[in-house]
């Protein structure tokens, strides 16, 4: 059941207040947090938390990601409008309704099936229409591809060369490098055919990208 109360709206009210003042400065990405209904992807045992800038458990070993990163990864895409997106690693959806509300198309990738079902169904009954895909995000798409922006959500030790032959040129792949304790957010902008722009974005902890599927 979708319930969304006055006291939930005032506290994404609080919560995009709390992201700002961290400095995320881009008033779309904002805007779609301060709408998007983040304790409906969440487990119930967590709902009291949700509109916390915390990283949850949503199940099967991962994580619903801390809004600030989520909102921090997206400013780092720089989303526009009809964007083709590729998103390694659906989990709970979340940042899969963010990208939406900028008004990408969303072709999102989930390796577990059981994470892969419970997305489906939460974006569906608010309204979401992403490109699913069950499979390994290792892959990629690239039958649908090229895409003008790559967002992996999972950290990887290496940057997978199959994601970034699927960039547009002049598109943009954000991805966590790196293992324990904890990731770098790497930009990477592809400039020509083997050229490949690469900065860095500060440290962050995301549990790793794992190949093949998991029912």
């Amino acid at each position: 059941m979708m319930i969304d109360t006055f006291q939930h709206k005032g506290l994404r009210k609080k919560l995009v207040e709390t992201i700002r003042s961290k400095g995320i400065r881009d008033e779309r990405i904002l805007d779609a947090i301060g709408c998007i209904p983040r304790h409906l992807f969440m487990d119930s045992s967590f709902i009291g938390f949700s509109y916390k800038d915390q990283a949850f458990p949503i199940g099967g070993g991962q994580t619903i990601s801390q809004p600030y990163t989520v909102a921090f990864q997206t400013e780092l895409l720089e989303v526009r409008s009809r964007d083709r997106v590729l998103e390694i690693g659906t989990g709970s959806g979340y940042q899969t309704a963010v990208l939406l509300e900028l008004g990408a198309s969303v072709y999102t990738i989930e390796r577990q099936r059981t994470l892969f079902l419970k997305a489906q169904e939460i974006l569906s009954e608010l309204g979401y229409k992403p490109h699913f895909f069950f499979g390994d995000g290792y892959q990629g798409k690239q039958s649908y591809g090229p895409f003008d922006r790559i967002l992996v959500t999972a950290g990887v030790n290496d940057v997978p060369e199959s994601l970034m032959q699927q960039l547009k040129g002049g598109g943009i792949l954000v991805v966590p490098v790196g293992g324990e304790p904890g990731q770098q957010m790497v930009r990477i902008v592809r400039k020509g055919e083997d050229e490949f722009e690469r900065t860095e974005h500060g440290s962050f902890v995301f549990v790793p990208l794992l190949k093949g599927t998991r029912d």
